[in-house]
């Protein structure tokens, strides 16, 4: 998918609900019945359900593109979204305009207030219906949280389902173990469904495999995709998120959908998925963002870096974590003796400071800096040249980047 234009940062307050409100509140009835009247839009069309802690929407970009590249008349739906509410509702590469999504929340209204809709319900109802009016042909849902009981799962018809990684985050609603993350995220599987998943965590692979069994579905593990392959998104992480989606692709070939190769090859090398290890620029000065916020995507940041040139002199980390987050856990992946991280708040959302961390992780407190912002980082980093090598990243929350991005203190390359 080429780059989306992206609405500046739009007010639907008075149709989507508060999140802390209306926010968190898991459960697949209040979605059926709310399909059910609105007619099932969408019902028989097959989705390929995208599952998992890590690389969903990485995931989810690789199947969109290479879907549009074949000719296939797909809708995207994702979360969450940097800038734009658009973000999460995309049919063949392009972005629901900010006026039909308005015009689509406004009218089904009644029909959220009838069955309490959460945000994600609400936005996924109105992503079923937009893809109706386009005739869509296959669907891709993005799972919002866990599995079992998110709402993408109320949708009846999911043949494929793809594995991103699995780890844990989210604990106080899906478990504190990783069998128990684990769990939740397989019970999606339904009977007679293909499975797709690259390498996973041995006690995860087990629950994979038991449910797949149990529900005598098909588990497809695949191997990290070839370096010879071009793929549009940064980090040799991705180059498992691309093999899933490829696995998920031929799996389509039963369903009546047989892509070729250098269609998908194609897909893989067009995909564009913002924030995750891309390269912009704050007055002009290269800047490195990613959206890593769990422990999991801090390990597989650190391993990133080991690629980077003068990274063993030390990085500058620009982090912003929320307070439900693991952070401690994410320091100690990130931070080597030579690193410096500033702690930044995430706009609008409680987070971690720089003296509960130090708290937290005495042994790394003399490598902790606070900020009020990240442009406060970045000017302090200007007086003190050169500019930093590799340069400066800024992770730990997609709501940070969205924020940076939306008042266009960063920019992309």
């Amino acid at each position: 998918m080429g780059k989306p234009t992206i609405a500046s940062l739009e007010d639907l307050s008075d149709l989507i609900p508060r999140f802390d409100q209306r926010g968190m509140d898991l459960g697949l009835e209040r979605m059926q019945q709310a399909l059910q009247a609105m007619g099932n839009p969408c019902g028989a069309v097959p989705a390929i359900q995208v599952v998992g802690t890590n690389g969903k929407g990485s995931i989810a970009s690789f199947l969109a593109s290479s879907l549009k590249a074949a000719g296939i008349r797909v809708g995207l739906s994702t979360s969450p979204h940097l800038i734009s509410w658009c973000e999460r509702i995309s049919s063949n590469g392009e972005l629901i305009s900010i006026n039909e999504l308005r015009q689509r929340l406004t009218a089904l209204k009644p029909l959220a207030q009838t069955h309490r809709l959460t945000p994600f319900e609400l936005l996924l109802a109105t992503a079923f219906d937009y893809f109706r009016s386009r005739e869509v042909e296959l669907l891709v849902l993005e799972v919002g949280l866990g599995g079992r009981l998110d709402a993408t799962t109320a949708h009846p018809f999911r043949p494929i389902i793809a594995m991103g990684s699995i780890g844990l985050d989210h604990c106080e609603h899906l478990g504190g173990s990783l069998e128990d993350i684990a769990a939740e995220k397989a019970a999606v599987i339904n009977p007679g469904a293909t499975v797709i998943s690259a390498e996973q965590q041995p006690e995860v692979a087990r629950i994979l495999e038991d449910k797949t069994r149990e529900q005598q579905a098909q588990m497809r593990w695949v191997t990290t995709i070839p370096e010879d392959w071009n793929l549009g998104l940064a980090g040799g992480l991705q180059r498992q998120n691309a093999a899933v989606a490829k696995g998920a692709l031929e799996a389509l070939t039963p369903l009546g959908w047989k892509i070729k190769q250098e269609q998908i090859r194609n897909g893989l090398a067009h995909a564009y998925w913002p924030a995750r290890l891309q390269s912009v620029r704050w007055q002009n000065l290269p800047v490195l963002i990613d959206g890593a916020h769990n422990p999991p995507a801090a390990e597989k940041l650190a391993h990133e870096r080991q690629q980077w040139s003068d990274q063993k002199l030390g990085v500058c980390w620009i982090l912003g974590l929320q307070f439900h987050k693991q952070a401690p856990a994410m320091l100690r992946y990130l931070l080597k003796p030579n690193d410096l991280a500033w702690i930044v708040p995430v706009p609008e959302h409680r987070s971690w400071t720089q003296p509960q961390l130090a708290e937290a992780c005495p042994e790394l407190a003399s490598q902790l800096q606070a900020a009020n912002t990240v442009e406060q980082v970045f000017s302090i980093l200007l007086t003190q040249k050169p500019w930093p090598t590799p340069p400066p990243v800024v992770a730990g929350s997609l709501y940070l980047l969205g924020d940076l991005l939306a008042k266009q203190i960063i920019k992309a390359e």
